[in-house]
């Protein structure tokens, strides 16, 4: 009994110290790659990355991340060779940290960084990222990488090897994309921004956050007009009308071909009896919240501001799709906006953004029908310049959450702040920290900027 129990211990010892020993192998080795890698020595590191990979593949997600920036660098500095090291550091990252690996993204950075190095054709480029965007949209959200997907797309096209079609398509997809983006972070946005205006102090972290959602908002819209500007020429009324022209009688039963066509020319007020013929067509094929829509635009280009309100208010009520809803609402403020009817376009402008929240122009529009109001709110001279104040913190939060218009948005506010009481004026009326309400149809209240 005594020799088993010796026998017992001693493989328990064996089994417990040889895992302890492989546990400070790994710690060791793990320190000898990470130590300089952290530093951004990647030669002192290279060394040491293969051994660790090879005996201790479960040591850390960290390996993986300081090897993808490592390879990344090499790679950067010239060094192609290394692209292959890379792909096997992010399949490794896969294998061994699926649930700590965003595979859209390690994919669309592995294309990006192939396109940057001008490694592969460019349909094997575009074939990259197309890989990485039907693998996993959720994680792919690179502004740079979207853009380079689209802007391959029109380059094949250009090259005769893409139909302009599925260049259509993936310009549908891509803005789509985009526009998801921005609405996730225009609504932590505006949570921290009204937060901020009903006078609540911002935590260090909110404000952190608040800077955050502002620069990711500003890259999206950037992007977003990037990509408009690539399709360019090609998505043009001049290329557009012939096109869908020649295309009419062999699609028009085709219900998806019919939306899409009739989005670009609708987007691109082209003028042309193609769009009637389609929206029709289109309406009594399936009637819809889009039909509806366009031909609520038909409506008010023949100058019937009521049929089209019909129109609107059906699309409206039809519509499923936030994004297109919200410009259904944006439509019929516009409506109001001419009639004269302030208020009820204002109410329209916030259900827009209510549904999409990085609507800027709706917000400059408020903006713009506040600063028309200057005259008719206010009993005094002050008070009735105040409302430029408002006017401008209103183009402020425009700039805020679309970035597309961000410069525009800026540029509005800066002028009318401009209109505003200056310090003078603030200073000998004793007014500097007040608040003024305002009794006319903008309601609400601003306050006096102190001194």
């Amino acid at each position: 009994m005594k020799t088993k129990a010796f026998l017992l211990t001693a493989l328990l010892f064996v089994a417990f110290g040889s895992k302890s020993f492989a546990q400070d192998e790994c710690a060791t080795l793990g320190s000898l790659f990470t130590a300089p890698a952290k530093a951004k020595n990647y030669q002192a590191a290279l060394p040491h990355y293969q051994p660790l990979v090879d005996k201790c593949p479960t040591w850390s997600v960290a390996v993986y991340q300081y090897g993808t920036m490592m390879f990344e660098d090499f790679i950067e500095k010239g060094d192609k060779s290394k692209i292959t090291d890379l792909e096997n550091t992010v399949r490794l990252r896969m294998q061994h940290f699926p649930s700590k690996t965003k595979e859209g993204r390690e994919m669309a950075n592995i294309a990006q960084v192939k396109y940057e190095a001008g490694i592969g054709t460019k349909m094997e480029q575009y074939k990259a990222f197309e890989a990485a965007f039907k693998k996993d949209e959720a994680t792919f959200t690179s502004p740079k990488s979207l853009y380079t997907y689209f802007s391959l797309a029109v380059d094949l096209q250009e090259e005769g090897k893409m139909d302009v079609q599925d260049v259509f398509n993936l310009y549908d997809t891509i803005i789509d994309k985009l526009e998801k983006e921005e609405t996730q972070l225009a609504k932590s946005l505006i949570q921290l921004t009204d937060k901020e205006e009903a006078g609540t102090a911002l935590s260090s972290k909110e404000k952190k956050n608040l800077s955050r959602y502002e620069t990711n908002l500003g890259a999206y819209g950037k992007v977003k007009g990037s990509v408009n500007g690539k399709l360019g020429n090609l998505a043009n009324c001049e290329n557009l009308i012939p096109l869908y022209e020649k295309l009419f009688e062999e699609k028009k039963n085709d219900v998806n071909w019919l939306k899409s066509a009739a989005g670009k020319l609708n987007s691109k007020d082209c003028e042309t009896p193609m769009f009637f013929k389609m929206v029709q067509q289109l309406h009594t094929l399936d009637p819809s919240a889009k039909s509806a829509f366009y031909l609520g635009r038909l409506a008010e280009k023949d100058g019937d501001a009521s049929k089209a309100m019909d129109y609107y208010n059906q699309a409206a009520e039809l519509e499923t799709n936030p994004k297109d809803r919200a410009k259904v609402y944006y439509s019929i403020a516009e409506n109001m906006r001419r009639k004269g009817s302030l208020s009820s376009a204002r109410n329209y402008y916030n259900k827009a953004v209510a549904e999409s929240p990085t609507f800027g122009n709706a917000y400059l529009r408020i903006a713009k029908m506040y600063a028309s109001s200057a005259n008719n709110c206010g009993a005094t001279a002050f008070e009735k310049r105040a409302i430029y104040w408002k006017a401008a913190n209103m183009a402020d939060k425009a700039a805020r959450v679309d970035g597309s218009i961000a410069s525009v948005a800026r540029q509005t506010a800066s002028s009318y702040r401009g209109l505003a009481p200056g310090k003078t004026e603030i200073f000998s009326s004793g007014m500097a920290g007040k608040t003024i309400t305002f009794n006319c149809w903008v309601g609400g209240s601003v306050k006096v900027p102190n001194l």
